[in-house]
């Protein structure tokens, strides 16, 4: 079985848009008929270009080849141009391949992922949602509102989730850390007495940042924080500096949790090394693919650490999420974005249930892909998956994040 052909679909979730603008969906074909998919989490350049990229992976180091010799087409793309170091648009092209490779093997051996890379450990997986606004909610005062964040909570509580995340400590901006507001710092602490007040210990709370802190400001905040117990500090700083973010981990008595920037084990690994995080967040269509997050786990397992893999894309990844935390005895809980879109374009192949997701376990992915429905909704816009903030942040007034939900234009 060798691989023979690729196709690359690109397709706009219909609004809000929760899971970015745009997912990318590599498609691979073998010369016994065998179809797999995939989806790239790369964002740094834009639709057009990345599919150039993930065409010319593929020409190069994929084509031809087996889908089984998975290591040596990761060497192949990890070497590529005389590098041998995480390469983040390179190796979310091949993320992206790689999801496809796995979903071919599965199929063609009539088994699910999973029990490819070491078989069931987990039957089902605790899931986790951000806490998206109801369609009454009012844009945008919703992301500055405790109340109304409380609320959707309990919401999803009685639906049975047990985590629920929210950040709502202001935008990312390309500017690096800053040292929050007071106004920030105010909301930050509002809205987790308001949530924890309404959830109580039902729910485990998960503070969202997006790298935007310096670190004195990080520290602050976690010590604002400490007395609602979450369950987490994300990302708290920008991820280039793990030796900044590791004092950060060692200021608060809150679990750091990063990895949804990062590419491969060589970055996991100096995260763990260096004691900034113990739960790690890698986003399987950029950290390297599924086999590679199989190495991140087990690099994690020797720290004493967990894995909550990653989403915000669409729900191929989601898939292959799935398939990677059903076979580690590490895993903490996964990311799930719950829209009708997301649920259409696999067909209901995975379900959120009770707050756990069971693991499927039809052939490769598990999913049921729907590839007319994906080709039906292009994305013709220029922007980026997700686009960062220019402008700095006020101290005058609240600075609002409105949750990844790109802007419709």
């Amino acid at each position: 079985m060798k691989l023979t052909d690729l196709d690359i679909i690109v397709t706009a979730p219909p609004a809000p848009g929760w899971g970015g603008r745009y997912w990318i969906i590599p498609k691979l074909t073998t010369d016994t008929g065998v179809i797999g998919y995939g989806e790239c989490y790369a964002s740094s350049v834009g639709p057009d270009a990345m599919k150039a990229v993930i065409a010319d992976v593929f020409a190069r180091h994929m084509a031809g080849e087996n889908p089984e010799n998975i290591e040596l087409m990761f060497r192949r793309a990890y070497s590529a141009g005389f590098t041998q170091r995480p390469d983040l648009t390179v190796l979310g092209a091949f993320s992206g391949l790689e999801m496809a490779c796995w979903d071919i093997l599965g199929k063609d051996r009539d088994r699910p992922v999973h029990a490819l890379i070491g078989g069931r450990m987990n039957d089902r997986i605790r899931a986790y949602t951000y806490l998206y606004p109801r369609p009454t909610d009012p844009l945008p005062a919703f992301w500055a509102s405790p109340d109304m964040a409380a609320e959707v909570a309990s919401d999803m509580v009685a639906r049975g989730y047990t985590a629920i995340k929210f950040d709502p400590a202001g935008p990312y901006t390309i500017r690096g850390g800053h040292m929050p507001s007071l106004h920030d710092l105010t909301l930050s602490v509002d809205f987790c007495k308001a949530i924890r007040g309404a959830v109580g210990d039902r729910a485990d709370l998960l503070f969202g940042t997006h790298g935007q802190f310096s670190t004195g400001g990080a520290i602050r905040l976690a010590q604002a924080l400490e007395p609602y117990q979450p369950l987490w500090f994300e990302e708290p700083i920008p991820p280039d500096n793990v030796a900044e973010m590791a004092k950060v981990a060692q200021a608060t008595r809150i679990p750091v949790a990063t990895g949804e920037r990062l590419t491969t084990k060589a970055e996991f690994s100096q995260i763990l090394q260096q004691g900034a995080a113990t739960i790690l967040q890698p986003a399987l269509g950029r950290a390297g693919g599924i086999w590679e997050g199989k190495k991140i786990a087990t690099l994690a397992e020797t720290y004493n650490a967990q894995l909550a893999p990653h989403l915000y894309a669409g729900p191929v990844e989601w898939a292959a999420n799935i398939q990677l935390a059903a076979a580690i005895p590490n895993i903490l809980m996964a990311e799930t974005i719950e829209t009708p879109f997301h649920d259409a374009l696999i067909k209901g192949s995975i379900k959120v249930e009770n707050g756990y997701i069971p693991v499927p376990d039809k052939p490769g992915l598990g999913i049921d892909f729907d590839e007319d429905l994906a080709r039906a909704h292009p994305y013709t816009g220029d922007g980026l998956h997700l686009q960062m903030q220019e402008d700095p942040i006020s101290y005058h007034q609240t600075n609002t994040f409105a949750g990844g939900a790109p802007v419709k234009t």
